[in-house]
């Protein structure tokens, strides 16, 4: 640990001395631990385009995929703290420590805290054929047809598993649950209707109901989404206080001297004012969170207050991933 320390405190020193001024020098990148095309990624090369611009560098997004997200963020806790690796995670930062026994990191106490960016609703969604025309007859068919009906998620681990899990507890049955390694497949899988039920964020499924490619039946949430407005939250249709808002933040290894994280940060918050992102940001469904919660501080407070709420939670509804 002590060893891990100086080298942390030698990066520092050598930004410090070399490299405040110049930051950034070369290229940086965000690294995504979810499959490219899914939610997280879409949000990722998003901001990164716009980044670039204002950034004096390039941002290049890194998709590591696996466990949930898990692997991505490990990979990150283990980087070298020169302020050129971030991460771009969601709420699955802190739903891990109670869903896998084992990480190789620790959420609280492995990462710099950057910015917390955007609010995304999720939204259950059917392949387009699926028979109930409305949220109420889909709920009435999961009671009936129970195992018969395919729920597909993106993993184990990920909040779209969890959602499922959820949803499952709440109606008090069990379907027949089919794993996919990230959104983009499963939603893949669900157009090309090979499953029958999916629970997604906006960011993914929007533009696929917009094209009327897959039916969509409820928001995973307590208040209507400002972009669906007519479609009804599963609170109305009766699983009161059921909600599944997906939130981001970003982080950088421990260690990462403040210079560069208060220059990375300040590129991600000029982004979230970009016209051409948050239109596209409110087109799929996305809230920006309040410039109150985008520093560091107020990520790190929001992922402890996010780990305290999710843990009885996931251990409650008995959701585990190896």
């Amino acid at each position: 640990m002590n060893l891990l320390i100086s080298i942390a405190c030698l990066w520092g020193l050598m930004f410090s001395a070399q490299a405040a001024d110049t930051y950034p020098s070369r290229v940086v990148t965000l690294v995504v631990p979810f499959t490219a095309g899914g939610p997280t990624d879409v949000l990722a090369r998003t901001l990164a385009a716009s980044m670039s611009k204002t950034f004096g560098q390039t941002v290049v997004v890194e998709n590591r995929i696996g466990a949930g997200g898990t692997i991505g963020a490990g990979i990150v806790a283990k980087a070298a703290p020169t302020g050129y690796t971030f991460l771009l995670h969601h709420t699955g930062m802190a739903t891990a420590p109670a869903l896998y026994r084992k990480l190789s990191y620790d959420p609280l106490k492995d990462f710099e805290y950057v910015s917390q960016l955007v609010d995304v609703p999720m939204t259950l969604v059917a392949r387009r054929d699926f028979a109930p025309k409305t949220g109420k007859e889909l709920l009435d068919y999961l009671k009936t047809q129970k195992e018969k009906v395919n729920l597909a998620h993106s993993g184990p681990g990920a909040v779209s598993h969890l959602c499922a899990m959820l949803l499952q507890q709440a109606l008090g049955v069990q379907m027949t649950t089919v794993s996919y390694q990230g959104t983009a497949p499963a939603l893949t899988a669900l157009v090309g209707g090979h499953v029958d039920v999916l629970c997604d964020q906006t960011t993914q499924t929007i533009p696929h109901v917009k094209a009327q490619r897959i039916k969509l039946y409820a928001a995973a949430t307590r208040k209507r989404i400002g972009a669906l407005p007519d479609t009804p939250t599963l609170d109305e249709l009766g699983l009161k206080g059921f909600e599944v808002v997906v939130w981001h933040g970003v982080y950088a290894p421990k260690g990462t001297p403040k210079e560069a994280i208060d220059k990375f940060g300040a590129a991600l918050r000029a982004a979230l004012k970009d016209p051409v992102v948050t239109k596209r940001l409110v087109e799929l469904g996305a809230q920006i969170v309040p410039e109150s919660k985008q520093t560091p501080a107020a990520l790190r407070d929001w992922l402890k207050a996010e780990i305290d709420k999710w843990t009885p939670i996931v251990k409650q509804a008995g959701v585990y991933a190896e």
